[in-house]
Parts: structure tokens; C-alpha cells; sequence
């Protein structure tokens, strides 16, 4: 009797905790189930977009053109040689300060000085034939004056016609030796001049005050200037004055003008800005590489501790317009266009909206001085949590950074650059 109770009681107890685990199974996949289903739900619902946004604040804004060039003294003077012969002396050597009027090298003279010698003598010659004509004449004339004399004394019979035309044309022939003479003086006067300014020119002088960049020549190197001046010597005027030459781009010119504050750097100081100032833009074509046209534009630069060397490549930025205390607002932002909204966080979109900004999204364009052209874009500003299109006016860019010119936007407005995933 115990046995069989015992045993009805194992086969119930085994009954209840079969039953317990089924309903905790039925339990558990029952709350997977409604969670699954809320997950699904979740998902299903639109999702209020997500941005990221900056704040509009006033700033500066510098629009800037970058070139690239060359120093060059204001001034470079070529040295050389009319003459030929040979080198005795060079006075100077490379960086030798000069003065204007200060000899630099001297020719050997002793040809020159020759030539100068035979020329004088020339001259003394001719001088001395002069007084020889001229003492003909006053023979000529006396012998004239005893014909005519006689002529009248005789009644015109003595001497005879004959030999008083004859001694008439001695006197004009003796005048016009003298004229001769005195011809050939001034031609010997100005082979003179001649030696002796090429005996002047054996002393080589600075035309100018400077600095000599590079000399060419030493004693006993021979000259032949029969073709072309050789070229000996280079100076250059003051190097505490110099300027850039820079080649700016043709898509770049119609921004550059004289007097426009500019900097640059060289390789040699790479961290250091030096201050130029542009004086002129030429006119002419400078050169054109891959069918890029370049135009030399010309920089002034003060350089009073000799920092600076001519031939050094440097890096212009010309400042072509500069305003403060403006509107800024990042180009990411003029550029950005959201994706399609769901209705239900505000009006739908066009899908045409997605496309990214391009030139035709430009209604207007127009030049307003400076450089500056003021154009309208699209700008998304965060209000109440939706994102609002403008259309704006912008002025200057720096590429970076862009000016606004509307009334639509004010300072201190969430300005849209970008749409963010949302959380699920």
C-alpha cells in the first residue's frame, strides 16, 4: 500500500515540473516575440533627421593670389670692353661696393698711348702745312698786286693779259690750300679726340653705385671686342632695394593690381614673411606652359639688412581683397543638401535638392568691385529642429570660408554642414 502511494507521488510530481517548463518556454518566446515585433515597429517609424551644425558668427576674410618668381636687383648693369687688349689690373672682386665714376679695370696702355703719340704728331703736321699754305697766299696776292700795278702803269701793255689771269688763279688756288689745310687740322684734332678717349677707355669705370654680382676677368686675359663689348663685370644697383618677378595665372590677373599689399617667403627662411608691395601687372603674355598663359607681375621689396639674395626663388601671396566684421559662413555649408525627410519631420524634399550645388544652381553673378562677385546659393539654417532652405547672396570666398550678404540669416543662427545618421 506505501509502495503504491510512493509511487503515484513521483509521477506526479514529474507532471507538475514538465508543465512548469512549458510555460516558461511559452513565457520567453512570447516576450521574444512582442520584443522582435516592438524592434520591427521601431524601425518602421520615420526618424527625425539628424545634423550637424556651426554657428554663424561675424569674422575676417582675406582673398588671396599665389605666385611664384625670382629676386632681382631694381638694376643690373653689364660691364665690358669696347676696345681690345690686355687685362693689366681688376680693381674689384665679387661684392666689392662701387661708386659711380670708380675705375674697375684697367687695359694695357702702351698702344693706346702710342696711337695717341703718332695722332698728336698728326696734328702738328697738319698745323705746320696750314702756315706754309697760308704763307703762299701772302706770296701769291704780293706778285698779284705788282702785275696790276704795273698794268695800270703801262697803259695795260705789261704784263700781259695772259699773265695777270695766270697769277690771279696762283692767289685762288693758295686760298683754297689754306682751306685744305685747315680740314685737315680738325681731322687731325678729332683722330686725337679719338685716341685719347680710347686710352680713357683702357680705365673700365662703374656707371652706377652698386654691388658687384660677378666679374668674368683676370690680369692678362686677353679682350677681343672686334664683334660686340665683352662683358667683364656685373653690377647691380643698391641691394637694400629689390624685386620680385612673379608669373601669375591667367585665371588669376583680372584680381591683381598695383599697390596691393603682398608677402613671400624663401627656401632659405622658410618660417619668415617678408612684405612686398606689387607696383605693376605687364600686359604682355609671359609665357605659356601647357597651354597655361602666365603674366609677370612686379613686386617691390626693402631689404635693409642684405637678408635677401637676387636670384632667390620665392613665394608670393598678393592680397587681392580683405574685408572685416563680416558674415561668415563655411563653403561645406553652401554646398551641402540634405537627404529626403519623412513627413512626419516636415515637408518632404524635392529629390532634386539631393544633387550637390553646381554653377547652374546660380541664378545671379555680378562684379562689385574687388574681386569680388556676388552670387545666390542655397543655405540650410536649423529652425526648430528642421532644416530651412535660403537663398542667399554671398560675396567673398577664400575658398574656405564664404561672406553673406542676405537678411535672411542673422548672427548667432545653427547653420547646417552635413546630415548625420540617425540613432536607431
Amino acid at each position: 500500500m506505501t509502495k503504491a502511494m510512493d509511487a503515484k507521488e513521483k509521477l506526479l510530481g514529474t507532471g507538475a515540473r514538465s508543465s512548469r517548463r512549458k510555460w516558461l518556454f511559452g513565457s520567453v518566446v512570447t516576450l521574444a516575440a512582442a520584443a522582435c515585433g516592438w524592434y520591427w515597429w521601431q524601425s518602421a517609424q520615420p526618424k527625425a533627421p539628424n545634423y550637424e551644425t556651426v554657428e554663424l558668427k561675424k569674422g575676417s576674410i582675406q582673398v588671396t593670389v599665389t605666385a611664384n618668381g625670382k629676386l632681382k636687383p631694381v638694376r643690373t648693369v653689364s660691364i665690358g670692353s669696347e676696345l681690345s687688349g690686355i687685362v693689366a689690373r681688376v680693381l674689384v672682386d665679387v661684392n666689392s661696393e662701387v661708386k659711380a665714376g670708380q675705375v674697375l679695370i684697367e687695359l694695357d696702355t702702351a698702344k693706346l698711348q702710342s696711337a695717341v703719340n703718332q695722332a698728336r704728331a698728326s696734328l702738328s703736321s697738319a698745323k705746320a702745312n696750314l702756315a706754309e699754305r697760308e704763307a703762299s697766299v701772302v706770296e701769291a696776292r704780293a706778285k698779284l698786286n705788282r702785275f696790276e700795278e704795273l698794268n695800270r702803269s703801262s697803259g695795260g701793255r705789261l704784263p700781259s693779259r695772259a699773265e695777270l689771269d695766270e697769277q690771279r688763279a696762283t692767289v685762288l688756288k693758295a686760298e683754297a690750300s689754306v682751306l685744305a689745310a685747315r680740314a685737315a687740322i680738325e681731322d687731325a684734332q678729332a683722330t686725337l679726340a679719338t685716341k685719347e678717349t680710347d686710352l680713357q677707355k683702357a680705365s673700365i669705370k662703374s656707371p652706377v653705385d652698386g654691388v658687384v654680382l660677378a666679374r668674368s676677368v683676370e690680369p692678362g686675359y686677353a679682350v677681343a671686342a672686334s664683334l660686340q663689348a665683352v662683358e667683364l663685370l656685373t653690377v647691380a644697383t643698391d641691394l637694400r632695394q629689390l624685386e620680385l618677378e612673379v608669373d601669375v595665372d591667367e585665371a588669376d590677373v583680372g584680381q591683381v593690381k598695383p599697390g596691393q599689399p603682398s608677402t613671400f617667403t624663401v627656401a632659405s627662411y622658410p618660417n619668415r614673411h617678408f612684405k612686398a608691395s606689387l607696383t605693376k601687372v605687364a600686359y604682355g603674355a609671359a609665357a605659356s606652359t601647357d597651354n597655361v598663359v602666365t603674366y609677370t607681375t612686379y613686386l617691390s621689396v626693402e631689404n635693409p639688412n642684405l637678408a635677401l639674395r637676387p636670384g632667390m626663388t620665392a613665394t608670393a601671396t598678393i592680397e587681392t581683397a580683405r574685408k572685416d566684421d563680416i558674415l561668415l559662413v563655411p563653403n561645406t555649408a553652401l554646398r551641402f543638401a540634405p537627404k529626403v525627410q519623412a513627413a512626419s519631420s516636415g515637408p518632404a524634399i524635392n529629390p532634386m535638392m539631393m544633387r550637390r550645388p553646381h554653377a547652374g544652381s546660380i541664378k545671379t553673378a555680378k562684379e562689385v568691385g574687388q574681386g569680388q562677385v556676388q552670387r545666390r546659393q542655397t543655405l540650410y539654417v536649423l529652425r526648430d529642429g528642421k532644416a530651412q532652405k535660403l537663398r542667399v547672396t554671398t560675396g567673398l570666398t577664400d575658398g574656405r570660408m564664404t561672406e553673406l550678404l542676405s537678411d535672411e540669416v542673422k548672427q548667432g543662427d545653427r547653420i547646417i554642414t552635413q546630415q548625420l545618421k540617425s540613432n536607431i
